[in-house]
């Protein structure tokens, strides 16, 4: 399983506010803009708690089996791969998301002194602090659940290259 790249959750973040950003330039000129909902960080912080709390208790379960504890339980390695793929899932959509709604919120800036639209840059705000929060818990449950290397793969032919 290949791990996350910053530069490509980056990517993704910066194409989406961008096209975020054009949208709602577009979408005001003809119209009303839609509004971002209250939900959209609520949700996108729950799904960070998520995937730090996986994260700790994988992270703990796998202590307790290195210090071969007697009641320890194992960490059955299909359910860390499935709790590395949600959060690498989590991570991409979390950085559409906080793109979509940085575009949007960039864009609310130039209307800070209508209460609503304030309102709206304060959702979208708090909308990518959460989408940066499901980024960070992502790469650290991806970081607790990668396998030590081994020595074999570092010697030999694959350390002369």
């Amino acid at each position: 399983m290949r791990e996350l790249r910053i530069r490509l959750l980056a990517g993704v973040f910066v194409v989406a506010a961008v096209l975020s950003w054009a949208g709602a330039r577009l979408w005001n000129s003809i119209g009303t803009l839609p509004s971002v909902p209250l939900a959209a960080p609520i949700v996108l912080a729950l799904i960070a708690v998520v995937l730090v709390a996986t994260a700790l208790s994988i992270r703990s379960r796998l202590k307790a089996q290195r210090e071969r504890r007697p009641d320890a339980k194992g960490v059955d390695p299909l359910m860390a791969a499935r709790a590395v793929v949600f959060g690498q899932a989590s991570a991409l959509v979390a950085a559409l998301v906080a793109g979509m709604y940085g575009g949007t919120g960039v864009f609310l800036l130039e209307s800070l002194d209508i209460p609503a639209r304030r309102d709206q840059a304060i959702y979208a705000g708090f909308s990518v602090l959460a989408g940066i929060a499901v980024i960070v818990a992502a790469i650290f449950l991806e970081r607790v659940c990668k396998l030590p290397e081994d020595d074999d793969r570092n010697t030999g032919a694959a350390s002369a290259a």
